[in-house]
């Protein structure tokens, strides 16, 4: 016999066990008809799923070890029942399957076996509550006795389901708070009905998780007319607008609005795309059914597809108006801003001209004032210098003073004009250098 290569654990990938694992962490469970099945999703709050306590403190009740901390799914045998529990994004579900019932449909249920106590512990958590009865026997017609009797209002959904299943509901939350399955048993093969029972648990989830986008829609719709007319009386006003100040005025309301409208977008951008995502699972698992029509009453797919498929184009929509509503907004804030910075650049512009008037005028005064600083500089120096000479004649030396301060004069011009204008030359060089 050929010797088996192995291979060694320290090749793999560190994820390749974990993500191979993945593909079977949620099995269908096996069923057998009779055999009664109740459903539970419990909504977590802050749109997280409830953690592993909930799950913990039941089978604490039952002396039975719960699940170990981060667990997303747990399969256990309690005796009376066995219990399926799953860990979603958003949710947890309970699926509590007793095999064997036996009476009246739907007079005894595993929750029967579950205590009171804690079922009361999830108020206000619970978003799905079925019971799904499966039963073997011939396929029945609309006007079955027994149907009437188990479902006493109009059958809304009826339909032969993959090669030897049937499924009759009227989608109703009954008194107990529970919404009724009867999946008949007309001969599927093995595993089949445990498929069918998860698909029906899906499809019934998964719905009811989506139209929780609906009553948000259906908020934000109205907010949305009403930002609507606000955005419409602004940009009347905004054509009207007389001066800067009014336009400085529209800027900050439209601005509110903007702030308002990407409000709700966050408020609701999960939401809406949560709702989609859901959708698709709806119409994958019912595809998964291959449903086959039974006269007088529509499958389940042409029921989700008159029910669930508009309310989730008012989804689609409202999502579509928001978003549409807000790059409006955004485009009229940008046309306001660029007039309010159209008027600034203009009011600059004429503070620009005045400043440079201004600059002209002080040039001019400044050189006015260098021309009298030329000629009372060069009077006090000509003063000085005929003194000196007028003290030099006093010596006894024979100078024609007059003559000399004429010619010393325009020498003195001169030279006071050429240092003045060096200074400040100077002066301007050394502030230019400072300023850069």
């Amino acid at each position: 016999m050929p010797e088996r290569t192995v291979l060694a654990a320290g090749l793999n990938h560190p994820l390749r066990l974990t993500l191979a694992a993945e593909l079977h962490a949620r099995p269908f469970v096996r069923l057998s008809a009779p055999a009664c099945v109740s459903h539970l999703a419990i909504h977590g709050e802050n749109g997280g799923a409830p953690d592993e306590r909930i799950l913990s403190t039941l089978c604490a009740r039952f002396g039975v070890a719960g699940p170990r901390p981060g667990a997303q799914h747990f399969f256990h045998d309690f005796g009376a029942f066995r219990l399926k529990w799953e860990r979603h994004t958003e949710f947890c579900t309970f699926s509590f399957i007793e095999q064997g019932v036996s009476g009246e449909a739907f007079a005894e249920t595993p929750m029967r076996h579950v205590p009171r106590d804690w079922l009361e512990a999830l108020s206000g958590q619970v978003i799905v509550a079925s019971h799904i009865l499966a039963e073997q026997g011939d396929a029945y017609e609309l006007d079955n006795p027994r149907l009437r009797r188990i479902f006493p209002a109009p059958l809304l959904v009826g339909s032969r389901v993959l090669a030897g299943g049937e499924l009759w509901t009227d989608l109703q939350v009954g008194p107990d708070g529970f919404s009724r399955f009867l999946l008949r048993d007309t001969g599927l093969r093995e595993m089949q009905l445990g498929r069918i029972v998860q698909r029906i648990c899906e499809i019934e989830t998964y719905t009811l998780m989506a139209l929780l986008a609906l009553p948000l829609a259906r908020d934000h719709a109205s907010r949305l007319t009403a930002i609507e007319a606000d955005v419409t009386r602004l940009g009347l006003q905004m054509q009207a607008a007389g001066d800067s100040a009014d336009e400085a005025r529209l800027l900050q309301d439209i601005s509110r609005l903007a702030a308002r409208v990407r409000s709700m977008s966050f408020d609701s951008g999960y939401r809406f795309s949560a709702a989609q995502a859901y959708y698709r699972i709806v119409r994958d698992r019912i595809g998964e059914l291959r449903e086959r029509r039974i006269e007088g009453v529509p499958t389940l797919g042409e029921f989700m597809a008159r029910r669930l498929a508009p309310a989730m184009d008012t989804c689609v929509s409202v999502a579509a108006r928001q978003e549409a509503l807000a790059n409006k907004i955004s485009r009229s804030n940008d046309l306001l801003r660029t007039r309010v910075s159209i008027a600034q650049e203009g009011q600059n512009q004429r503070v620009l001209e005045r400043l440079s008037h201004s600059a002209a005028m002080q040039l001019r005064l400044q050189q006015a004032v260098e021309g009298l600083s030329v000629v009372a500089v060069s009077y006090y120096g000509v003063g000085l210098a005929a003194y000196g000479l007028k003290a030099v004649k006093g010596w006894g030396a024979g100078l024609n003073v007059d003559g000399l301060i004429g010619v010393v004069l325009p020498l003195v011009l001169g030279a006071t004009w050429f240092g003045l204008r060096r200074l400040r030359h100077r002066l301007h060089g050394q502030t230019a250098v400072q300023g850069g």
